[in-house]
């Protein structure tokens, strides 16, 4: 039985495309789809035939590209190149780097929910998630084809934001415990695992390089599963240690590198509710457990309350736990965790962080999200499902110390200076993630909720019908049916370049800018902080092109300076979507870094997040 438990469950996690283990999924910023930017893109014929002479597009590719370009020049579209290749060919490095330098090469890396949580350091009572991390990464060269062969692309830890680092999950360098995990795999899991080595067979971050594989499906390299935990080797708490991601190629020379953060947060805790004497209201009948051990205490207490309000919780299922490999005591959850079997809650309440799991009770984020949406939180005297505020969500999830959500979203500000936008205001209140029509993990918020017709709402919350708002704009939309049919998620679509959305905007819930530990991609890549938004991180030179960039926007740039003028002529209207109606400038439009430019009325420089005009050098669109 257990035997059927280990492989039924390891299987789900190494094929299923929706191994997500974390604290949060979906929502996002901008995105788009493939087919978007293949109707926008132009291709560069030059850099084309210089990738050609070195042997790194295929003769099929070649073709495609070729008739590609003739369709383009029968279109009059083809006047100006991007060095795009956005075909779907398969890039592969030469044995002998080109230039043999790292200059060469883009190296971006990122986690795929901002922020991934565990039970902290004990699993003997319960667990709900265990030590996951997910890693992937996309490497470019500078004719901003995508390499998916040749290379090895490794991960290791390194130095962190504090000055401290994390190599091992087991114990501190003074022999304190990080976590009991590997003690309770087997009977959770049904894994037997090595220390240091998580669900997937992925090692935990060290000094020693762990090679990264290559997904053909979503086209970036991975490593999913890392059991990383939030302590540093010197016991010191880090909720944002660092990796180094290298890509070398077949006789070991760097051709990239890049360090990227692995958030994780043990701050997933009950104790403000269920801790021994804390809340009345939380208090089993039978009274608290008071265990001494603060870790075990208030999961104890859970599992006592579990107990008195679902009784037969185990007898009554007990065939179905048992076909699962789940041997749990029919007298309650509280005396299995005793007898020293720790209960696993979604062995029961399936969730899609952990497919395989579950059997015909209600989906953990129903049942956990329904229920807690009538608690009162003791801090506010308000219903945890009636606040529009964050504070609710970090009742339970990471949020005081953590700052899960944080980033342009997150730190997003009005002019009182209090949060502008809130985890409600992506995913509504506790009762709509509750619901019982709501797929948990793949029922998400989307880019075009918010970003849509030129504009950035504050809410994808549609007021008039109190649901996720159906824009129709596709400029910035996630990629339909992505992951699976009918869903809709930022964090598996892609877009210009094939690059994955998250490749330059930043993890969910931690989009560019955010966190000085995810800030490290951008200032690696492109010298600045936010979106990557540099045309020359990707490419040699900055592509001639109108309509051909990320969200068919034009590049930035000198060249951009001298060469818009018969493009705003010839057709203003589209300069609307992002300078505004009025082209005095918009969200859209802002300076990602300080920025000065050649004009015809001498030097224009312009601070970072200014909204960048047709007024700021002559008078208006149709001015001189």
């Amino acid at each position: 039985m257990r035997i059927s438990k280990q492989l039924t469950l390891l299987f789900a996690l190494s094929l299923t495309p929706l191994t997500i283990i974390g604290c949060g999924s979906g929502g996002g910023e901008t995105s788009n789809s493939d087919e978007q930017y293949e109707s926008d893109g132009y291709q560069n014929a030059s850099q084309t035939s210089n990738a050609e002479a070195q042997g790194e597009i295929s003769t099929q590719s070649r073709e495609e590209n070729e008739n590609e370009e003739n369709e383009r020049n029968e279109n009059g579209e083809n006047q100006e190149g991007n060095g795009e290749n956005e075909n779907g060919s398969s890039t592969a490095i030469p044995t002998t780097p080109t230039t043999g330098t790292t200059g060469d090469y883009m190296l971006t890396a990122w986690n795929d929910l901002g922020m991934h949580c565990m039970d902290g350091n004990d699993f003997s009572v319960f667990s709900v998630l265990p030590p996951y991390n997910n890693l992937h990464a996309q490497l470019k060269d500078k004719n901003g084809d995508l390499i998916r062969s040749g290379v090895t692309i490794t991960y290791k830890s390194t130095t962190g934001t504090d000055g401290q680092i994390n190599t091992t999950s087991i114990e501190t360098n003074r022999g304190v415990m990080k976590t009991n995990f590997w003690d309770h795999a087997q009977d959770l899991f049904g894994a037997t695992l090595s220390p240091d080595v998580g669900l997937t067979g992925n090692p935990m971050a060290s000094l020693t390089p762990q090679a990264m594989q290559f997904n053909a499906t979503h086209q970036w390299w991975e490593a999913e599963g890392i059991p990383l935990t939030p302590y540093n080797d010197d016991g010191s708490k880090n909720y944002y240690p660092l990796v180094r991601v290298e890509a070398k190629d077949s006789q070991g020379n760097i051709l990239a590198s890049v360090d990227t953060v692995l958030p994780v947060s043990d701050e997933m805790d009950c104790k403000r509710c269920h801790a021994s004497n804390s809340e009345a209201a939380a208090k089993p009948s039978t009274g608290w457990v008071n265990d001494p051990d603060a870790q075990k205490d208030y999961k104890y207490n859970i599992l006592r309350l579990h107990d008195e309000m679902e009784p037969t919780a185990v007898s009554r299922n007990s065939a179905a736990l048992q076909a699962k490999g789940y041997n749990y005591n029919d007298q309650g959850l509280e005396a299995t965790a005793k007898a020293g079997t720790p209960i696993l809650c979604v062995a029961c309440h399936k969730s899609n962080a952990l497919p395989g799991v579950g059997i015909e009770l209600k989906p953990f984020t129903q049942a956990i999200h329904g229920k807690h949406a009538n608690v009162t939180d003791p801090l506010t005297g308000q219903k945890l499902g009636d606040s529009l505020n964050r504070s609710a969500c970090y009742a339970c999830h990471p949020g005081a110390e953590t700052k899960c959500l944080r980033g342009a979203m997150g730190d997003a500000t009005n002019s009182g200076g209090s949060n502008a936008m809130q985890c409600q205001s992506c995913h509504g209140n506790m009762s709509h993630v509750g619901a019982s029509t709501r797929e948990g993990w793949l029922d998400e918020p989307n880019c075009q909720a918010c970003h849509f017709d030129g504009k950035r709402e504050q809410s994808a919350i549609d007021p008039t019908t109190n649901t996720l708002r159906n824009a129709v704009d596709t400029r910035f939309a996630t990629m339909p049916n992505t992951p699976s049919q009918g869903k809709s998620l930022y964090r598996f679509s892609k877009g210009h370049g094939g690059l994955q959305c998250e490749a330059c905007h930043g993890a969910t819930h931690a989009i560019y800018p955010a966190h000085e530990a995810d800030n490290k991609v951008s200032m690696s890549i492109q010298g600045h902080t936010g979106t990557l938004a540099e045309c020359t991180a990707c490419h040699s030179s900055i592509p001639n092109t109108i309509t051909g960039g990320p969200h068919g926007m034009h590049p930035v740039g000198q060249s951009w300076v001298r060469g818009h003028e018969h493009v705003a002529e010839n057709n203003p209207s589209q300069c609307k979507v992002c300078h505004g109606s009025d082209y005095r400038g918009g969200d859209l439009s802002k300076t990602f870094t300080n920025r000065s430019f050649s004009t015809e009325w001498g030097t224009k420089s312009f601070a970072k997040g200014h909204k960048v005009s047709c007024y700021d050098c002559h008078n208006g669109p149709n001015g001189d």
